[in-house]
């Protein structure tokens, strides 16, 4: 019992730090007036994977010569520091994914992307702006941890997030931010069936 209520606890504290709509009563620069949180979302944790191989692979890396020579303690320094160096590595990719971060507002959609220690990039969407919204999960991995991809698609271009932690959820959400907001939605959960039947019309 006990450790079905901790695996419980714990997943609720990790879809607190990818999908927030608690947030709501927070604050960000540049915000407007009437201007309203409706949710806060990350990318999923599977997005810093490379993080995860770069830990393990300086770590095997740095274990190879007391494998080789296990009589040698001394050895185990190189195992150390090869975990410390994957750590460093680790770090950097957990840095861009913590602040990188989506602010789903009743007028618009924030994407901060994070690169490294100073790098930042911002860009704004109007919600009023966005014609079509569609999502896919890739397959089975997405579905048993949680991700998949969404996209909003406008007169210039599309906005594809990648990874996206509970994305029905967050689809939810944006939908009906869009909705509210005024924009000439256009909800679409199988684009590719769609332009399968139109390209099959035009021949």
């Amino acid at each position: 019992m006990r450790s079905t209520r901790s695996r419980g606890t714990k997943n609720r504290q990790i879809n607190k730090i990818c999908y927030n709509t608690l947030m709501s009563k927070l604050e960000f620069s540049g915000q407007h007036a009437n201007e309203k949180i409706i949710v806060v979302f990350r990318r999923h944790l599977i997005a810093m994977r490379k993080g995860f191989y770069s830990l393990l692979g300086f770590f095997c890396i740095g274990s190879i010569p007391f494998l080789i020579w296990s009589s040698n303690i001394n050895l185990l320094w190189g195992s150390l520091i090869g975990f410390a160096l994957g750590l460093l590595v680790m770090f950097y990719h957990w840095v861009g994914w913590y602040f990188s971060v989506f602010v789903v507002t009743n007028e618009r959609i924030r994407q901060t992307s994070q690169k490294g220690l100073f790098s930042k990039s911002v860009i704004d969407l109007n919600l009023s702006k966005i014609q079509n919204i569609s999502y896919n999960i890739p397959g089975f991995t997405g579905e048993f941890l949680g991700f998949g991809t969404i996209v909003l698609q406008t007169i210039v271009g599309d906005m594809v997030i990648n990874n996206v932690a509970h994305c029905e959820r967050v689809y939810d959400e944006l939908s009906n931010a869009i909705y509210h907001a005024g924009g000439s939605l256009d909800v679409d959960l199988n684009n590719d069936a769609k332009n399968i039947e139109a390209k099959e019309e035009n021949e």
